[in-house]
């Protein structure tokens, strides 16, 4: 594994933060990375070299994805730029969100003020600034923080038997005070696009659907106005009932303990929450609380990092001309 440029850590900081409220927001702010971007040079050599990625640009041109990062002008540096340097650059349409404008990274200024309890009011002006510019340059929306990481290709995997003129989104389904549940902020969001159209045209600025001051928590708001306009809450689970959105590090999901037995996390989850190896579909689409160092990990594990001699089955997928990779056991229903 090559690196363009590099320079030397300042720590090897992670996080092992577990939120105390499912609306936890900026509290791993403090974790840094490399004060540089970093890429591999090794693309085209040694193994990279006989991949075929040939379905995932195909996906590419077919399922267009929109991605804005919610974002602060004090985060540019420590964690926003490493979302562009990883999973950003996968997106159709890359958008940062900020208070402040930024020509380098570049940084939309949206006329909101920073902190968490204005959370909600950056949201809305965001979705309506992608509406007002962007809705006929993609098919998918997708709402993440700067401490997120996506899997893009899976995203697309996963939309690519989806219709983005029914109006739905999908993430992970968190189950209290709506009655068909709301999506978690930290874990990513995707709206269609005629959820979208729904959410600026007929619920934004309607005081009948969506909340109209700047308090409030994102992901819970989002969820009420959404439901109001008939926006469907979709299922994201896998064919097995693993689940593909996590509010969380891998670490958290898959090592049984980790989370306390009496924390929200529990009870909130739309469907019932498991560890281990059960926890997570071998699709896997986003994390949470993902610290700048962890993202540079995530990205050689999922993108660099191969057992030799495995290969992937694919099947045609129903609403695209492509195939794609799909676990054997695709066919089974959910438990």
């Amino acid at each position: 594994m090559l690196f363009s440029k590099y320079s030397t850590l300042r720590m090897y900081e992670s996080s092992s933060f577990v939120p105390s409220s499912p609306h936890s927001h900026g509290e791993t702010d403090h974790l840094r990375g490399p004060t540089v971007s970093m890429n591999w040079t090794d693309t085209n050599f040694h193994s990279h070299s006989d991949e075929d990625s040939i379905i995932a640009k195909q996906l590419y041109e077919e399922i267009t994805v929109l991605c804005w990062v919610m974002t602060s002008p004090t985060n540019i540096d420590s964690k926003a730029k490493h979302v562009k340097a990883t999973w950003g650059k996968r997106c159709n349409v890359l958008l940062f969100m900020s208070s402040e404008k930024n020509d380098d990274l570049p940084a939309i200024q949206l006329a909101v003020s920073e902190g968490r309890d204005m959370l909600w009011a950056k949201t809305k002006s965001a979705f309506k600034y992608v509406y007002n510019h962007y809705i006929d340059k993609a098919d998918w929306f997708l709402k993440a923080d700067d401490d997120t990481y996506v899997i893009v290709e899976n995203l697309r995997h996963f939309l690519s038997e989806k219709n983005t003129t029914k109006p739905m989104y999908f993430g992970r389904r968190f189950k209290p005070y709506i009655k068909q549940g709301y999506m978690s902020g930290g874990a990513g969001y995707v709206l269609s696009k005629e959820a979208l159209r729904r959410f600026v045209e007929r619920a934004v600025n309607n005081p009948q659907g969506c909340r109209g001051d700047a308090g409030g928590a994102e992901d819970l708001e989002m969820g009420k106005c959404l439901e109001k306009v008939g926006v469907v809450a979709g299922d994201s689970r896998d064919s097995l009932g693993r689940e593909t959105f996590h509010p969380f590090v891998p670490e958290h999901h898959l090592i049984p303990g980790i989370l306390p037995k009496d924390m929200w996390y529990w009870s909130y989850n739309f469907y019932p929450a498991k560890q281990g190896p059960e926890c997570c579909s071998d699709y896997a689409i986003s994390f949470h609380y993902v610290s700048p160092n962890m993202m540079y990990v995530l990205e050689y594990l999922v993108y660099h990092l191969k057992p030799y001699g495995y290969s992937t089955l694919y099947k045609q997928l129903k609403n695209t001309k492509i195939n794609s990779t799909v676990p054997k056991i695709a066919s089974e229903k959910k438990t």
